[in-house]
Formats: structure tokens, sequence, C-alpha cells
């Protein structure tokens, strides 16, 4: 069973939507600076092949069902700023992980908070999720405060769980249920 594509997801300043090769040059900006992926299990970008290259390896995951790409689009300007993913798609257990990176010009603005609660939504209402999870480098505190706003519990410190740019990193486990999440929501102010 595939993870159940969804529409472009809207909110108050947001669409998040599915990636397509169009958006490959905003998320260069995103994730060819070395601020943003300091903390993230993956290689800076240099160029547009970079980012040909993990589209070609997104489509790969998309097609066998067990994963989405998503891009964060600002409505007023229509400019990429930023991405999520839903990932490592369990049928049997209705769970999935969750990634996401945000462009530095961006930071701050309560943008990836809004994302986020909007794809939340999403996935645990018409994607039918039960269970997400976020693992996260212990020293990346900005990308700590969005999930922990929204809700999702501090699990537990996998140590050494990844190995990114040539050292092997922590991270906290977070996860949120689906049954936690309208209390959730209701708690937790956009922005």
């Amino acid at each position: 069973m595939s993870l159940p594509s969804p529409p472009p997801i809207e909110s108050e300043r947001l669409i998040v939507r599915l990636v397509t090769r169009d958006d490959l040059p905003g998320l260069l900006v995103v994730n060819g600076d070395p601020e943003v992926t300091q903390f993230l299990p993956y290689e800076t970008w240099r160029s547009l092949a970079d980012g040909e290259a993990w589209l070609g390896r997104i489509d790969a995951l998309q097609a066998g069902g067990g994963a989405h790409q998503f891009v964060i689009v600002r409505k007023d300007t229509q400019a990429v700023v930023g991405g999520c993913l839903l990932f490592r798609f369990e049928a049997g257990s209705a769970r999935a992980e969750l990634g996401y990176v945000l462009g530095r010009a961006h930071w701050g603005q309560g943008l990836m908070h809004e994302a986020l609660g909007a794809l939340l939504a999403a996935a645990f209402g018409p994607l039918g999720l039960r269970r997400l999870e976020a693992e996260i480098d212990p020293r990346n505190t900005a990308s700590l405060r969005p999930i922990e706003r929204l809700g999702f519990t501090r699990e537990g410190l996998l140590r050494q769980r990844w190995v990114a740019k040539g050292a092997a990193r922590d991270v906290v486990i977070h996860g949120l249920l689906a049954h936690e999440w309208p209390a959730a929501a209701a708690r937790t102010p956009a922005g």
C-alpha cells in the first residue's frame, strides 16, 4: 500500500505541494547554503546537478509509495522557501517520518511552524497516518522548536544514528500520534 498523494495544502501564507523539477532552482538556494544544511544528514548542494540527482532519488522513493517530497511556497511571491518530506512510510503501522528544511532568509518568521501544521493536519486527516516521527540533531535547536511547539514528544536519544558529513551524529527522536494532534493543534498558535 502506498502513501496517498494529497492535493496542494494551503495555510494563511503558504502552499505546501508536491515537488516538481521546476522547483530545483529555489531548492538550490535553500540546500546550497551550508548554514542551512550543517545539521542535516545530506551534503550541501553545489549545483543544479546535485538537485537533479536528489530529485531522481526522490522520484524513486515516491514511485515506490513510501514517500512524498513537498515544497513550501510563499503565496505572496510564489517563491520556494523550503521543503518537507514524509518518508519511510509503513502502511501496516500507518506511520511515517517527517523531515524539513527552510531557507535562511525565511528563518524566524514562523513559516516552518505554519507549513508543518498544515502538513500534519493532512497527514493525520486525509492521509490517514497514525504516527509521525522526526529525528533531529540535538544541536539543531531551530529545527527542534517547531515540532515541540506542534506537540511532538521527545522520546529519546539515538546515539550515533546518522553518519553525515564524515561524522557519526546523535539524534533525538520525537513522535506525535494522531489522537494527540487535535489538542496539540488547538494549543499551538500560528507563527
